[in-house]
């Protein structure tokens, strides 16, 4: 993805290891769309800590490798923090043999029932799926869920939790239940810097799981409360509060668009199809990727104005979205 905002505060958005200050690294994958994740590496003297594993065990395998190769303390990972459950930010925890796995006890909980042996099911049987089957491929076929042994936090949190690197302390801090039950942004007070898991989405549209919005647009106040100068989204390019200002401008926007439709009496999947035909071509969001998502976000504000907490089934989320992919 390429800046898709009027000005996202980007850096330049390649493939693999960016040194995004002293100590502190960001694994990229552009082009940030479904799937395609980011991680971070934060290191202090022979000590270090992963921010995040990757979708499948040769993405993650290639990326520890190329940390080994470029960064000698990398060769010592004793902690992973993974920053929620989506399979993207922890399929490949099992390849950090003896390192210390760290994640929300709602996280814990989410990891626990996402299945990789699901997903591998899933995109085998895709071709007979139709449309569905179609989009599934299209954003799921890259990656090899097959050889997923899927590896659980052997330490949870609630609310908050500091760890250390060497001398270097890492605050990690509940912001979910957002994008998932259980989202944790992992703060370095003292290189100002934040890895946000997928409260950032850098150009592409946010996927609004699970919600409240309001807990979402918290979580950005409390990043811009932290000034911090680098901000490495879940994905998409690394950026800093202007991106952080972005999202909160789309969550903002797709609240409004969609509570309108709300009102008007639209169910959810022809609000979502309005706002694409008619909103977003004019909005300063045209250009953002995956705008299918647009599908589960005003789902999301649906549910919030009914008062419905139960989420909508993933499987009819994903036919809605091959409608409008």
């Amino acid at each position: 993805m390429s800046a898709r905002y009027d000005d996202l505060g980007t850096r330049p958005y390649t493939s693999g290891l960016h040194q995004t200050g002293d100590g502190t690294y960001a694994w990229l994958q552009p082009d940030g769309g479904w799937g395609w994740s980011n991680a971070g590496l934060i290191v202090d003297g022979d000590e270090a800590l992963l921010v995040d594993t990757l979708y499948d065990v040769p993405l993650t395998a290639t990326m520890l490798d190329a940390m080994r190769q470029a960064v000698p303390a990398a060769s010592n990972i004793g902690t992973v923090v993974n920053t929620h459950s989506n399979g993207d930010h922890c399929n490949g925890n099992e390849l950090l043999t003896g390192a210390d796995i760290v994640a929300s006890a709602a996280t814990a909980e989410g990891m626990a029932d996402e299945s990789p042996e699901m997903m591998a099911a899933l995109l085998a049987n895709a071709p007979n799926m139709g449309p569905t089957g179609e989009f599934l491929l299209h954003g799921f076929g890259s990656f090899d869920f097959a050889g997923v042994t899927k590896t659980l936090p052997t330490r949870t949190f609630s609310q908050r939790l500091e760890l250390a690197v060497g001398d270097t302390v890492v605050e990690l801090v509940e912001v979910g239940p957002a994008h998932t039950e259980g989202d944790v942004l992992v703060h370095l007070p003292s290189r100002a810097t934040v890895f946000t898991g997928d409260i950032l989405f850098i150009g592409g549209h946010p996927i609004v799981w699970v919600g409240p919005i309001s807990n979402w647009l918290a979580a950005c106040d409390l990043i811009e409360s932290w000034r911090v100068d680098t901000v490495v989204p879940g994905h998409g390019p690394v950026t800093d509060l202007t991106g952080v200002r972005a999202v909160r401008d789309y969550l903002e926007w797709i609240t409004a668009e969609a509570g309108r439709r709300y009102d008007d009496g639209m169910d959810a999947l022809t609000a979502a199809r309005d706002i694409t035909t008619k909103e977003l071509g004019t909005s300063r969001f045209s250009s953002w990727g995956d705008a299918e998502r647009i599908v589960i976000n005003v789902d999301t504000v649906f549910r919030e104005r009914s008062g419905n907490t139960a989420a909508t089934p993933a499987a009819e989320l994903f036919a809605r979205m091959a409608t409008l992919a």
